[in-house]
């Protein structure tokens, strides 16, 4: 079917397609109908939805399906779990993906390594590091115990860091006391001890998951290989009816 315009009337083209609308609709596509308050994504961090152990299984099988050999695979696992127990806290996807290109480990498994380190491990992470730290320095925390004082360092460090800022514009005097405590009794210590458990819980994880992975990525070909024979036994009957 052709359209015939006479040159005399104009002719009734489809309207052109908005850019607005189109802008529109992917806001309205996109957009989280029912938003979340900020407790709500605490919440969310700490306890995701479905529970953590739906989490790890989503991540034991995005690790499993990664499209590698298993020892690179394995290798970026060592990166995120030794990640894990550096106090280079926000930077730990930076530093498991540099490890990771360092040691020529799988990128993505580095990453995912790194829910290693998660609000049920980060305590443990961190007593174990920080007491391994202390006793390799010859030092020991000022205010007694690891598990209470860890929070208020934290603690105050941040406000350090909140109030200096706030005294760029304003007549308050800077003040790092807080911030450089927090560096010789939790940073630097962490460091340092978090080089020996944190080695070997990223080796005792590549041990382990270099046969795991190998045994899924083999048994998943056999599976594979087995239903492209099927097809082949299916399309032979036809083959010959030709």
């Amino acid at each position: 079917m052709y359209l015939h315009w006479n040159g005399t009337e104009t002719p009734d083209w489809p309207a052109p397609f908005s850019g607005k609308h189109d802008k529109r609709t992917k806001r309205l596509v996109f957009k989280r109908r029912d938003r979340r308050t900020l407790a709500e994504i605490v919440g969310r961090s700490l306890y995701p939805r479905g529970g953590w152990a739906r989490a790890f299984e989503y991540v034991k099988h995005r690790v499993r399906r990664l499209p590698d050999t298993p020892e690179k695979i394995s290798r970026g696992i060592w990166a995120g779990v030794f990640t894990s127990f550096t106090p280079f806290f926000g930077l730990h996807f930076v530093v498991a993906a540099l490890i990771a290109k360092v040691m020529r480990g799988n990128l993505l498994a580095s990453l995912l390594a790194t829910f290693f380190g998660n609000p049920l491990t980060y305590l443990p992470i961190a007593i174990s590091s920080l007491t391994a730290g202390h006793f390799l320095l010859g030092t020991r925390p000022a205010n007694g115990a690891l598990d209470t004082s860890l929070g208020d360092k934290f603690a105050g460090a941040w406000a350090d860091l909140w109030q200096n800022f706030l005294a760029i514009f304003t007549t308050q005097k800077m003040d790092w006391h807080k911030l450089s405590l927090f560096y010789d009794e939790v940073f630097f210590p962490y460091m340092i001890g978090g080089i020996i458990p944190g080695v070997v819980a990223a080796t005792v994880c590549y041990y382990v998951s270099v046969p795991l992975i190998s045994a899924y990525q083999n048994r998943r070909r056999k599976v594979l290989r087995a239903k492209l024979d099927q097809l082949k036994k299916k399309s032979t009957p036809a083959d010959d009816l030709l």
